[in-house]
C-alpha cells in the first residue's frame, strides 16, 4: 500500500449516521455533573429566550405607575427606575443579550475560519497581508476599540452585532490559519492537489473536517467574551438602548437600589455570571473529550 493510501486510511473522519448518535449519547452518558449542569442552564437560558412572551408576565417596555416597587405578588422582583416589571425585563433580556450574542459569534466564526482557512491554503502574499491585518486589529484594546466604532457608526443593534463580530473574528482566523496550516503541508493534501482537485473541494473536505472540533470548542469560548462584552457596552450606555431589554443595562440603570441593601441589581449580574460559568464548564469537557483525557474522578 502506498503512503498517501496509508495516510488516507489513517485519518479520522466524522461518520454520520446512528453511530455518530451512538458516540454522542455515550459521551453525554459519561459526562461529569458540571458538564450536565453547564448543559442544563444553557438549555434553560435557551428555552427562557426563545419563550420569552410566553414567560414573561407583562410586555418588555409595559410601565407601572410605581418606580422601584418592592418585591410583591404582582412584582415578584419589583420595578425599575422607570416602572417597568424587573423579572419581564430579565425574561426578556434573556432575549435580546443571547440571541445578539449568538448572531454576533456566528458571523466572528464566519468571518474569521473562511480568512484563516483561505491563507493557509494560499499562503505567500495572500497569507502576509491578511495577518498584518489581524495583527494591527489585535493591537488596539478591543473594548476602546469597540466604544470609538459605535461613537463613529451609531449605538444600533446592527452596528453592535458587526463591529463585535469583525473585532471578535480575529481570534478564529489565527486558529483557522494555524490549525489549517498544520492539515494543508500533510500529504494527503498534497494527493488532492495532484489529482487536480479544486480549492473549495480541498477546504470543504479535507481541511474543515480536520480542524472543525478545535474551532466549536473555540466558538464557546468566544461566546462568553462576546456575551460579556455587550453586557459590558450596554452598561456604559453604548449597547443595546432602551426600551430593549439587557442585562447590562438594567444592573446600571439599578445601581442606586445597592445602597439601600436591596439586590435587584445584582439579580442581571448573578445571571450573566452563570451563563459564563455554564458555558465553560460544556466547552471544557467537549475540550477533554477531544483530547482524549480520561477523568479519574
Amino acid at each position: 500500500m502506498s503512503t498517501i493510501q496509508n495516510t488516507a486510511l489513517q485519518r479520522k473522519r466524522f461518520k454520520p449516521g446512528r453511530s455518530r448518535r451512538g458516540r454522542a449519547w455515550k459521551a453525554l452518558s459519561r459526562a461529569p455533573l458540571s458538564a450536565w449542569f453547564g448543559i442544563v442552564v444553557v438549555l434553560t437560558y435557551a428555552g427562557t429566550a426563545l419563550f420569552a412572551p410566553q414567560l414573561a408576565p407583562y410586555g418588555e417596555a409595559q410601565v407601572f405607575p410605581e418606580p422601584f416597587a418592592p418585591w410583591s405578588a404582582d412584582f415578584v422582583l419589583g420595578t425599575d427606575q422607570l416602572g417597568r416589571d424587573v423579572l419581564t425585563r430579565l425574561i426578556y433580556g434573556a432575549r435580546n443579550t443571547l440571541g445578539i450574542a449568538v448572531i454576533t459569534t456566528t458571523l466572528s466564526f464566519f468571518f474569521g475560519v473562511s480568512l484563516g482557512v483561505t491563507a493557509a491554503l494560499l499562503k505567500g502574499w495572500v497569507d502576509q497581508a491578511l495577518s498584518r491585518s489581524v495583527d494591527i486589529v489585535l493591537s488596539i484594546p478591543g473594548l476602546i476599540f469597540s466604544l470609538m466604532l459605535l461613537a463613529i457608526f451609531g449605538s444600533n443593534v446592527w452596528s453592535l452585532i458587526l463591529i463585535i463580530a469583525v473585532l471578535d473574528s480575529t481570534n478564529f482566523y489565527r486558529l483557522a490559519r494555524t490549525s489549517g496550516l498544520s492539515v494543508a503541508s500533510m500529504e494527503f493534501i498534497e494527493a488532492a492537489r495532484l489529482r487536480g482537485e479544486r480549492p473549495t473541494w480541498i477546504v470543504f473536505r479535507e481541511i474543515l473536517p480536520n480542524i472543525l472540533p478545535p474551532l466549536i470548542a473555540e466558538a464557546g469560548l468566544r461566546f462568553c467574551f462576546v456575551f460579556l462584552t455587550i453586557s459590558a457596552l450596554s452598561f456604559l450606555g453604548v449597547g443595546i438602548q432602551p426600551p430593549t431589554a439587557d442585562w447590562g443595562s438594567m444592573v446600571r440603570e439599578n445601581a442606586t437600589l445597592i445602597t439601600y441593601g436591596d439586590i435587584t441589581p445584582l439579580l442581571p449580574a448573578a445571571a450573566i455570571g452563570l451563563l459564563t460559568v455554564a458555558v465553560n464548564f460544556v466547552v471544557d469537557w467537549f475540550l477533554t473529550n477531544l483530547s482524549g483525557i480520561k477523568d479519574g474522578h
